[in-house]
């Protein structure tokens, strides 16, 4: 499949519909710094992936899709959280939690590719 701008890219699409889904489930959430740290470190998967493909090299690309990786753990991590501190509902950890391992997955896998 050949890739044509970064919005083609799946792991994209799919850090896309997370990184919405965190700020939708989380706009209520009164601890405003887990809350901002939440959303951050899952706009920073997004924003990896757009700028390492912009770079147009493999070796950048690749570079920036590990950091979107770390990032994606980072999320996973503050999932764990929330669902510790009961933030979100154990539905919710569960989907969340899978939709984030799901991209790191992709991610990996895209890694091994370049």
């Amino acid at each position: 499949m050949r890739i044509d701008r970064f919005e083609d890219i799946i792991a994209w699409k799919k850090a896309m519909r997370l990184t919405v889904t965190i700020y939708k489930q989380f706009n209520h959430c009164k601890d405003y710094s887990f809350r901002d740290q939440i959303r951050r470190a899952s706009v920073s998967i997004t924003n990896n992936i757009a700028e390492g493909y912009e770079r147009n090299t493999n070796k950048e690309f690749k570079h920036f899709l590990f950091i979107a990786k770390g990032s994606c753990g980072e999320v996973r991590s503050m999932i764990h959280l929330a669902h510790s501190l009961k933030y979100i509902s154990p539905e919710n950890y569960t989907a969340l939690h899978d939709e984030a391992e799901e991209i790191s997955r992709i991610l990996s896998g895209f890694i091994k590719t370049l």
